[in-house]
């Protein structure tokens, strides 16, 4: 199995805090900017594109010179994700499913006006989805009520949560060679990959990964054992310089 875990494109929150350096004003659920939609244009296009070379030796290969060719598409049900995973659905020609477990660390909430406490919030309810992806698969735990209703979740509850979606993808695709894509998030992202590499609570390194960067990791099972390699993390050589956020 390969995995390629992508990050979303350039959100309202994000753009927040590039300027101001603060979550004053964020928004619980964010939409992508101009810049994260042209972004996530230039990624479904890059990851689309047909290749005709053929690398010279095996180690070539995970710089994915023959190409990506997903068989696998999942989102996170935060906008920013879903926005991002939209073009590539298409430009694939694939059925996604909307994966709740990848949303991102704290899952939704905002601050309350008096004492900044971070209180969780509902999500958009099942017609929303319906109706704006109508070409995703969603889970049958989206109701009317919102996907979230939770209070907000600390990191240290979003590492169980990484743990649930490690089991889960190892059991659906583990001993395949599906190329399996996550449309997720930055923190998420730390908490999958503090989970994978088995670093101890609290991690002492940040995994940096921009805006609609690329991941690929490749899961081996031999004889003796399965092995994890990292091919790369955060590629975003895909985007022009004033579009790297």
């Amino acid at each position: 199995m390969q995995l390629y875990f992508i990050r979303h494109g350039q959100s309202a929150n994000n753009l927040l805090y590039e300027r101001s350096e603060s979550d004053d004003g964020r928004e619980s659920d964010p939409e992508l900017t101009d810049y994260g939609r042209r972004q996530a244009k230039l990624l479904a296009r890059f990851l689309v594109a047909e290749r005709s070379a053929t690398p010279a030796v095996r180690d070539a290969y995970p710089q994915n010179i023959d190409g990506y060719h997903l068989t696998h598409i999942y989102a996170s049900p935060m906008i920013r994700a879903m926005d991002t995973a939209a073009p590539i659905v298409q430009a694939f020609g694939i059925t996604p499913q909307v994966w709740p477990d990848l949303h991102e660390v704290g899952g939704m909430w905002n601050n309350h006006p008096e004492n900044d406490e971070r209180i969780g919030e509902a999500g958009p309810p099942r017609a929303f989805f319906e109706k704006r992806y109508p070409q995703f698969t969603l889970p049958d735990s989206f109701d009317d009520n919102g996907w979230w209703n939770k209070p907000h979740e600390s990191f240290e509850e979003s590492i169980e949560r990484a743990k649930r979606v490690w089991q889960r993808l190892h059991d659906l695709h583990g001993e395949t060679a599906d190329r399996v894509a996550f449309v997720s998030h930055g923190m998420f992202y730390n908490a999958l990959m503090t989970v994978l590499l088995e670093i101890p609570l609290p991690p002492k390194i940040w995994f940096l990964i921009n805006n609609t960067a690329i991941t690929r990791i490749d899961f081996e099972l031999s004889e003796w054992e399965e092995t994890m390699r990292l091919a790369y993390q955060n590629r975003v050589d895909f985007l022009p310089p004033e579009l790297v956020t």
